[in-house]
């Protein structure tokens, strides 16, 4: 009876000192945790234990030296927040180039003389056929021209009385309109004048004497319609 209590008793105590070295050994561990998370700087709560977030994280406090690998039961250590980045900055639209400034127009003058005797019979007033062609080549010549001013003077010889040499001056001037204007060119831009027997062309005492076919030959250049354009060239539109 007395062995077996005595047995029962060794068995008690082995199994106490068991108990004892494990939870000592226990202690220690936790102890060691503890201490080791409080000098790397972990926060811990205030039973010791190092505060860990819902995702596992040990957190730092941001006293003491930075973690290189945290303590036993830790996860990594929790990522400092970064910044934001910043957007990248939108693309500016290229500014579309200015269309070319179109040339200035080119002012033209033009001038030309018309034999009277080729635009009419000896003291006539209505156009010859050879006029009306004369005419149409002043007209073609006009082409990439556009007229602003058109000024067509008549003028006569020396032959009759002043008054008649002024009217015959202006109904031959007139007629020369009229046709230009049968010809597309706007009658608002043609401006006529007669000046007679005015203004002669031959130099005095050149062609004296009386009236006769060689006079009158001679007084030619008098006989004379001179017309005056005045406009600005323009560039022709070639179509595709």
């Amino acid at each position: 009876m007395t062995n077996a209590f005595t047995k029962k008793q060794i068995a008690l105590a082995v199994s106490c000192a068991l108990a004892l070295g494990v939870l000592s050994g226990v202690a220690r561990a936790e102890g060691a945790v503890e201490t080791k998370a409080v000098d790397m700087g972990y926060l811990v709560n205030q039973q010791g234990s190092v505060v860990v977030s819902g995702f596992g994280l040990c957190w730092h406090s941001g006293v003491g030296p930075a973690p290189t690998s945290p303590p036993t039961g830790c996860g990594a250590a929790a990522p400092a927040p970064t910044a934001a980045a910043e957007p990248a900055p939108k693309p500016q639209p290229i500014a579309a180039a200015a269309p070319a400034p179109k040339p200035a127009p080119t002012p033209v003058v033009q001038r030309i003389t018309l034999d009277a005797d080729t635009l009419f019979d000896f003291d006539k007033s209505v156009l010859r056929p050879a006029g009306k062609t004369a005419l149409d080549d002043f007209v073609g010549k006009l082409d990439g021209i556009k007229p602003e001013v058109i000024n067509a003077v008549g003028y006569t010889d020396r032959f009759g009385t002043e008054a008649y040499n002024q009217r015959l001056s202006e109904r031959r001037v007139l007629a020369v309109r009229t046709y230009l204007v049968t010809k597309g060119i706007e009658s608002s831009r043609i401006h006529t004048e007669g000046k007679g027997e005015a203004q002669p062309v031959t130099k005095a005492g050149e062609c004296d004497g009386a009236k006769s076919k060689k006079v009158i030959a001679c007084l030619q250049p008098d006989r004379r319609v001179e017309v005056e354009v005045i406009g600005n060239r323009v560039d022709k539109v070639t179509l595709q």
